[in-house]
């Protein structure tokens, strides 16, 4: 079982949104997801970004599955996004798909994803007894 820890000494979460310190315990197994975006599984690319980061984290919460995880094990979040004002739409499809789940996460605004049409990229490390 994954501990998660916000020390008192650290400002609270942004929108409590996550936590600031997450401990795997001993001998979990890991998985590293790479980046997701929000490509379809038939390689099409919706084109707004409300689409796009739920099919990232459709994407995501896939990978997981092929591991016999879900969101409960994953430990740290890194997301990309290309525009602040975008932030809403990727915090709303991770609420869907994570709900409480509230790990360690990072959110970074990037200047480009490799393709200039991808609007947010999700990477993941997860881990499960």
């Amino acid at each position: 079982m994954l501990k998660k820890i916000n020390p008192t000494s650290i400002v609270e979460p942004f929108n409590n949104a996550y936590h600031h310190v997450v401990v795997v315990p001993p001998n979990a197994r890991l998985a590293y997801i790479s980046g997701q975006i929000g490509l379809r599984p038939d390689g099409s690319l919706p084109t707004t970004v409300e689409e796009q980061a739920d099919q990232a984290w459709s994407n995501v919460m896939e990978a997981l599955k092929a591991v016999g995880m879900g969101s409960s094990d994953i430990v740290k979040v890194t997301a990309y996004l290309i525009e602040e004002s975008e932030y809403g739409a990727f915090a709303a499809a991770r609420q869907k798909y994570i709900g409480e789940a509230r790990p360690a996460s990072t959110a970074l605004l990037v200047k480009q994803l490799i393709s200039a049409e991808w609007r947010v990229e999700i990477d993941i490390v997860a881990a499960a007894e």
